[in-house]
């Protein structure tokens, strides 16, 4: 060993001078002590960015100063229909022609294939229906509120023309009025406020829900027929009464502390929004998805209606097996909007100068009338009693826009149906079910209102559960009594009818 140091010592010497060879030899130390550094530090950031990276994970949503980029996610699973398979209790039925009853030119129910109550409720899709066009809504909110424009109300929020513009360009996250814009959430303090216990029976329907509403006591409570015990048990049922309907109830011995009449759980709505019982009434009909957060279909019906039929067929029928998440019947006699608009002035359903005022808006819009050009569309014109829906984003976004023009304009909402629907379809593949008036009487029997059934016979007994409806309207035929003598008669009061039929007894007819 000493003999290799003395060999290595002068050949240092010889290429170094003597003053230089500490510094040589400090600089050759340095140089090792960074390589080993380096060496150490790569080795740690390794391990430190494998922790990170486990940290990272484990908080992600508690953080926001850490930004990674997330693992790509799951395909979204959608229900995309189906095909009743062969032998289904449906198979090979087609609608049959109406029966030839002269006497009888009115509307009336026709048949409808419901398939049985198990079937139907086997096939309720297990995923949501595709959004085409918008997978995110959200709502606003505002409590300093200042109307600029014509129409609209502190519940709907006065949006203006141009935000009214923006929410019919459908993009895939929104936010737009939908009622309800003051408050915590839907229902409180909000107008059309509800008790707190109320609302989170609400937000625990997590299924289907049934709900109708009377306001202005206009009507009396009709009880579901043929409904299985399934459903009395899943399906949410829902009616919304205001405070002179509450007290109409109880006055009758129908309504008592348990808040239940039959299978309706009542809801008593405080502070309504607006004066007019049939706007208010539009609050539940179009703003399902706004009470019952966490529903998944929902069933809409006027309280002049009566439901026969299983909520799980009538779904079944009208929605999941034609793959819509929209379901409303067609005007059984008026297709236009237009010849509407003048029915509901002939009728005075409304101010004249308010219908034809939103009438000339919408044809500033473009709305043109009914023709074969719209074909696949049947019609332009709803019976809006009846809705049968899903609470996705693009039926929302429907509901809302539809619940808007209502606030803006005026509350028949048979108008401002088409200028909806258009809009939202000029953006997306999306449309609405439009089934046969007949087929919604199917399940629906119309009755009266109660101002009509207190007129022709006292009110029935308390206790009593069955309501007996009055004959429906009659329409007789021109007789040709003889060459010089007429008769043409419309008749909608039967005794009215039996006096006509007395009269014509003594009735002499001159001949000439």
């Amino acid at each position: 060993m000493y003999k290799e140091k003395e060999g290595l010592l002068p050949w240092i010497h010889k290429f170094a001078p003597r003053k230089k060879v500490g510094m040589l030899l400090l600089c050759a130390v340095s140089l090792a002590v960074l390589v080993w550094v380096l060496f150490v530090d790569k080795a740690g950031q390794k391990d430190n960015s494998t922790y990170i990276e486990s940290i990272e994970r484990t908080n992600v949503g508690q953080s926001a100063s850490i930004v990674q980029p997330l693992p790509p996610l799951p395909p979204t699973v959608y229900f995309k229909g189906y095909t009743l398979p062969p032998g289904n209790p449906c198979e090979g039925f087609t609608l049959p022609p109406p029966p030839a009853d002269k006497k009888r030119t009115g509307p009336r129910p026709c048949p409808v294939c419901y398939l049985p109550v198990e079937q139907a409720i086997a096939l309720m899709p297990d995923a949501p229906s595709f959004s085409p066009g918008i997978s995110n809504l959200t709502y606003i909110r505002e409590e300093n509120l200042r109307k600029t424009e014509f129409g609209g109300s502190e519940f709907g929020g006065y949006p203006s023309l141009m935000q009214r513009n923006n929410s019919y360009d459908v993009r895939e996250s929104m936010s737009l009025h939908c009622g309800f814009v003051r408050g915590i959430r839907p229902g409180h303090q909000t107008g059309f406020d509800i008790d707190d216990s109320d609302l989170l029976g609400m937000e625990s329907c997590g299924g289907v829900l049934v709900a109708s509403a009377i306001f202005g006591a206009f009507d009396l409570i009709r009880q579901p027929k043929n409904i299985s015990e399934y459903a009395k048990k899943n399906v949410c049922f829902y009616m919304f009464v205001d405070e002179e309907t509450e007290v109409f109830l109880r006055d009758s011995s129908e309504l008592d502390g348990t808040m239940r009449i039959g299978l309706w759980r009542i809801v008593i709505v405080h502070n309504l929004p607006y004066d007019d019982p049939r706007r208010n009434g539009k609050v539940p009909k179009l703003l399902l998805h706004r009470l019952f957060p966490n529903a998944r279909y929902s069933l809409w019906i006027d309280a002049k209606l009566e439901l026969v039929v299983d909520p799980y067929q009538i779904l079944e029928r009208f929605l999941w097996r034609k793959n819509a998440s929209f379901a409303i019947s067609r005007h059984y006699r008026r297709f236009d909007v237009f010849i509407e608009a003048e029915a509901n002035k002939a009728a005075a359903k409304f101010d004249n100068a308010s219908i034809d005022f939103q009438v000339e808006f919408y044809k500033k819009e473009g709305l043109t009338p009914y023709s074969t050009a719209k074909l696949p569309i049947t019609s332009d014109v709803p019976e809006g009693c009846v809705i049968a829906r899903e609470h996705n984003p693009i039926s929302n976004l429907f509901a809302c826009l539809w619940f808007n023009e209502v606030d803006r304009f005026t509350p028949r909402d048979q108008i401002s149906f088409a200028i909806v629907r258009d809009k939202i379809m000029s953006k997306t593949n999306w449309t609405v079910n439009m089934f046969l008036d007949c087929e919604r009487r199917n399940f629906v029997v119309q009755g009266y209102h109660r101002d009509i059934l207190e007129h022709w016979a006292p009110p029935p007994p308390p206790g009593a559960t069955e309501i007996v409806h009055p004959p429906p309207p009659v329409v007789d035929e021109t007789l040709q009594t003889s060459r010089n003598v007429t008769t043409s008669n419309y008749v909608t009061d039967p005794r009215k009818r039996e006096r006509d039929r007395k009269s014509k007894r003594h009735r002499k007819v001159i001949g000439s």
